[in-house]
């Protein structure tokens, strides 16, 4: 039902686009070629950044044995993908080597001697389906899956679902857009049913409404072979056949033609429920969970100027001078590109590795690439506008990055550029646009970085005044809290002498009090006995002694009281 929907609706178009000779004729004639390692000499060299994000943990030493599909180096974080061994052997160095990178420069890698025993460590196949998404999603991200379109974009994350963001649309890229490149066609003739499984697993993981193929219309074989496989999946899958039309197998291109909906500037296709992914990862996705092989080979198509043109199973980490003399071709002397001749670059030496990312080699002949003519004036013509597949303004970019007016650049959208070369190529006066692009872009990416270390460091420095400033106004509070508490302890020191002064006064008078009390408790002792009936004349005698002792018995009191 999914299919004859597809078939029955009208695609969409996106703007521009060329048509370079395709070249690929050449390559599809034989089956693909499965490497095996006898070689107990054989030496791989497996770099720990194969992928976007940060590079790989080093889990191995020098001089340890490590088996088949053993895990070498784990990812670091989430944005980040796990190399492991390519055959069974020993580790003989961990050291900056030359990988396949348009600067040249080395990097740091993994050399493996192989053992000729070729033994698999011990894998298992994983019941995506008894186990939780999260589980899956760490299997993929411990495999090394990444995007083998060219990407190689961390698979596990793309394949996340998100609250968000919800996917209801997957799209397998199968077009295989740049000339000279056939290694996902001959995937699709020989291995449709395991891409399919693959398909599957993705669809389970994003819970999507729909799955789509997309593969160009100089296919045929390729899109049998899918329409054969995907009806006999328990999922609905659409095998829709694009015309074709460079880079119609860009993500972005390809998401207009299949659903004409086109993701904004800046934002990712999932902003329009969307995930794209190439048909060689859905295939390694099959074969990491329903079998437990990492990714450890990937299919490379060797063409250009070799006796035996076609597509290799090659191990990772295998040298590109190698492969390319199994195929029949030159190893001295010889320009390889890896890529195909719009996107692709020329390699810095042929004893570079082949990698993830390597989906095709071109050994180069004058022929076919012939020495391009010296680069004249921009006569302002605009054809590079009008076969620009995303509707950019080259020409200004042009000049902008020309100048170094970089802020400028990026107003005119340089970042939406996806350095296809549909530019480069129409352009009459032989400029090498992209190379321009590039050079902006890289220079704006310095800055950037530079501005976000700066900022940085200002807000450490600002951070720091600030808890300095903190600091010293703590320190002050402190200071005025005991200032104020000896304050208050002088003020105490000085109030207790005239309390000691009033307490003494009381003391005094209590004192005296009780003297008084004490001596009318003595007089009614010493009273006189036998004097009722005395005569007058006695008893005034007597009272006369009694008032001389009282006045005697007094002025010895009040002496004592004074001391007291």
């Amino acid at each position: 039902m999914l299919a004859n929907l597809f078939k029955s609706s009208k695609l969409s178009s996106f703007n521009g686009g060329v048509h370079p000779p395709q070249h690929k004729l050449e390559s599809t004639r034989a089956p693909i070629s499965v490497l095996t390692i006898k070689n107990a000499q054989q030496v791989f060299v497996l770099p720990l950044r194969q992928h976007v994000g940060k590079v790989s943990k080093l889990l191995v030493n020098v001089g340890d044995h490590v088996l088949k599909g053993q895990l070498l180096a784990n990812a670091d974080g989430q944005m980040s993908a796990a190399v492991h061994a390519p055959t069974s052997g020993t580790i003989v160095s961990v050291q900056d080597q030359l990988i396949p990178h348009p600067s040249g420069l080395p990097d740091i890698a993994i050399t493996l001697q192989a053992d000729g025993e070729d033994r698999w460590v011990e894998h298992h196949a994983m019941d995506y389906r008894s186990v939780s998404k999260r589980e899956v999603l760490e299997r993929l991200r411990e495999g090394g899956v990444v995007g083998l379109g060219g990407a190689t974009f961390p698979s596990h994350v793309k394949l996340r679902e998100e609250a968000k963001h919800p996917v209801d649309t997957l799209i397998l890229n199968g077009a295989e857009c740049e000339p000279f490149i056939t290694c996902d066609d001959l995937l699709m003739r020989e291995r449709a049913e395991e891409i399919v499984r693959g398909i599957e697993i993705m669809q389970y993981l994003l819970n999507t409404k729909e799955c789509i193929i997309g593969i160009e219309d100089n296919k045929p074989e390729a899109a049998q072979a899918m329409r054969d496989a995907a009806s006999k999946s328990q999922i609905l899958i659409a095998v829709v056949v694009v015309p074709t039309v460079y880079p119609s197998g860009g993500a972005r291109q390809l998401i207009k033609i299949l659903t004409g909906k086109e993701a904004p500037s800046g934002k990712r296709s999932t902003d329009i429920g969307i995930q794209c992914f190439n048909v060689a990862t859905a295939y390694t996705v099959h074969r990491l969970v329903n079998h437990g092989e990492p990714v450890i080979s990937r299919i490379v198509t060797v063409t250009g100027k070799v006796a035996r043109p076609g597509n290799y199973d090659v191990p990772l980490g295998l040298a590109v001078g190698e492969l390319v003399a199994l195929a029949g071709g030159a190893v001295e002397n010889t320009e390889y590109i890896m890529g195909g001749p719009m996107m692709g670059f020329t390699l810095p030496s042929n004893h570079v590795p082949v990698v993830k990312a390597m989906n095709c080699i071109i050994v180069g002949k004058p022929e076919i690439f012939p020495e391009p003519p010296p680069a004249m004036p921009c006569i302002r013509c605009a054809r590079c506008a009008d076969a620009c597949p995303v509707s950019l303004q080259p020409q200004e970019l042009y000049w902008f990055a020309k100048s170094d007016n970089f802020e400028k650049a990026r107003d005119y959208k340089l970042f939406d550029c996806i350095e296809c070369g549909c530019c480069t190529y129409v352009c009459p006066s032989n400029i090498p646009l992209v190379q321009y692009y590039r050079y902006a872009k890289s220079e704006i990416i310095a800055l950037d970085k530079a501005k976000q270390a700066a900022d940085i460091a200002r807000e450490r420095n600002e951070f720091r005044l600030h808890r300095i400033e903190r600091e010293k106004q703590e320190r002050a509070q402190k200071h005025a809290q005991k200032a104020a508490g000896a304050k208050t302890e002088s003020a105490k020191l000085e109030a207790a002498p005239a309390d000691a002064a009033t307490k003494a006064e009381e003391a005094k008078k209590a004192a005296l009090a009780a003297a008084i009390e004490r001596a009318k408790v003595q007089k009614a002792e010493i009273a006189p006995k036998n004097t009722e009936e005395v005569s007058p004349q006695i008893q005034a005698d007597i009272a006369a002694i009694e008032a001389r002792r009282a006045e005697a018995g007094l002025a010895e009191v009040a002496p004592q009281d004074e001391n007291n």
